[in-house]
């Protein structure tokens, strides 16, 4: 993996914020590492997305290479009411919740959710400010509901709501999610990520209103979502284990494995699959990591992930372009262990009973066999790509395709890189224009193997069942 353009595989997203959303920056995130551009519409404007989406596209004008945008939305995001100041919550005490706008104390507080009232049950518990304080119910009475503090501490305003024990009937966009998807979309973003999916359902009705116009990530961050994990994977085009809430519904220690389950879930259909939040959180903060950071990026890389996020770390940080700078750094090498030590590597995976697999994991098998130098496939939808990623090649391989936006969306794919092609028709000159594509970016040099992977008849959508070996 010597070649310009190919020095990793796993793909690093990072979420634009303050800190990072200045022209200068973004061509130096760019230029760090960055294939995906995360737009966290929990925070500011449309305006000011709006603005970054801009500066993207202009950058991508300026250097000619397909950059992702990932427009993330809120979600139904619960929160209490007004809180006095200095309302301090002690272990054991009786605290009751209810729908008034007035002010909260220690005894009583607003939570201005009627779905949460509708789908309470006793001994379901509420966790406030990230987990910091947890309660219990313990007597529901239709418009309040009585809990015993388990985990007390100071109480303020507007903290957040987790409900780890309870699947609320509430549609998966609120109001604020509608304006900013029809917003997002409109400004050419090209994947969305759902937030707080519960149910496939909910990933169904959120396709109904994108349509064909992005890509859609389903964020598994609740409980209720494990239970219908593989209902989910097969609904959504990808999957981001977002661990900030999903760490706060489930006990630390189970995190990780829900971690290498979901992973394992996504390689097992060829999913792309991104780990977020708090991957390299120190270097917020500080300019280099912890170990323990280094070895949870690590971890996400041998675990078979496409992507890894950075979220605050360059969205508020002070050292954004050192963090994605040191994200590349430990993803190279952790990819270069697993070619020294192929025992590392993610495991193989079964192959589905269908041509296309088939095709894929044949044309890797030949790849390795005749020690070809990449792999080069083209496709219309990315699907192409998508399988042959599945497969994880130890060399690189190039998707050709006449489509600008397949190119951007294929961006968050493991090892998929990509260039325009103009030929429609003819294969034996689109194999010709593969090779020029291959000497003009140095991947291969004269006398060198490549595995062609293409559909007959060429240039129809769904049609890849042709391999062929070539020579530079």
């Amino acid at each position: 993996m010597d070649a310009a353009g190919f020095s990793r595989f796993t793909k690093i997203v990072a979420t634009l914020g303050g800190a990072s959303s200045s022209p200068e920056m973004l061509e130096q995130l760019t230029s760090a590492g960055v294939n995906v551009f995360r737009l966290n519409f929990s925070h500011g404007t449309q305006e000011e997305q709006g603005a970054r989406i801009r500066a993207i596209r202009d950058l991508e004008a300026r250097t000619g290479k397909p950059t992702c945008i990932l427009a993330d939305l809120q979600g139904p995001k619960h929160r209490v009411g007004v809180v006095a100041e200095g309302t301090i919550l002690e272990v054991g005490q009786t605290l009751r919740f209810d729908q008034s706008p007035d002010e909260g104390n220690a005894d009583r507080v607003g939570l201005p959710h009627p779905e949460i009232f509708a789908a309470l049950q006793p001994g379901a518990r509420i966790l406030v400010d990230d987990g910091r304080l947890v309660m219990r119910v313990t007597r529901i009475a239709g418009d309040s509901f009585d809990t015993i503090v388990e985990v007390g501490g100071a109480l303020s305003s507007r903290k957040g709501v987790n409900l780890p024990d309870l699947v609320l009937d509430s549609p998966p966009l609120t109001d604020k999610d509608h304006a900013d998807l029809a917003y997002a979309l409109d400004a050419g973003v090209d994947w969305v990520a759902l937030s707080f999916v519960q149910r496939a359902s909910d990933i169904l009705d959120a396709k109904a209103v994108i349509g064909d116009r992005a890509a859609l990530m389903a964020k598994i961050e609740k409980p209720a979502a494990l239970a219908e994990l593989s209902d989910i994977v097969a609904a959504a085009d990808g999957i981001m284990v977002a661990r900030g809430d999903l760490g706060v519904e489930l006990p630390p220690e189970d995190v990780p494995g829900w971690q290498k389950k979901i992973v394992a879930e996504c390689r097992l259909v060829g999913k792309p699959v991104v780990v977020a939040t708090q991957m390299l959180e120190s270097m917020i903060t500080s300019p280099t990591p912890t170990r323990a950071e280094a070895s949870d990026v690590a971890a996400a890389v041998f675990d078979g992930a496409d992507a890894v996020m950075l979220s605050a770390e360059t969205a508020v940080g002070g050292f954004p372009v050192e963090a994605v700078t040191m994200m590349s750094r430990i993803i190279t090498a952790a990819e270069a262990h697993i070619q020294a030590h192929p025992e590392s590597a993610p495991p193989k995976l079964p192959t589905e009973p269908s041509l296309y697999h088939s095709v894929a994991l044949a044309s890797v098998a030949l790849a390795d066999s005749v020690q070809a130098s990449v792999i080069v496939a083209f496709s219309t939808s990315g699907n192409t790509a998508v399988r042959i990623a599945r497969e994880r090649p130890r060399i690189p391989f190039l998707v050709l395709t006449p489509f600008h936006d397949v190119r951007r969306r294929l961006a968050i794919l493991w090892g998929a890189e990509t260039a325009p092609s103009t030929i429609s028709e003819d294969f034996e000159a689109a194999i010709a224009e593969g090779i020029g594509e291959i000497r003009d970016r140095e991947i291969a040099s004269a006398g060198s193997h490549i595995v062609i992977v293409a559909g007959m008849p060429f240039g129809i959508a769904g049609t890849t069942n042709s391999i062929r070996v070539a020579t530079i």
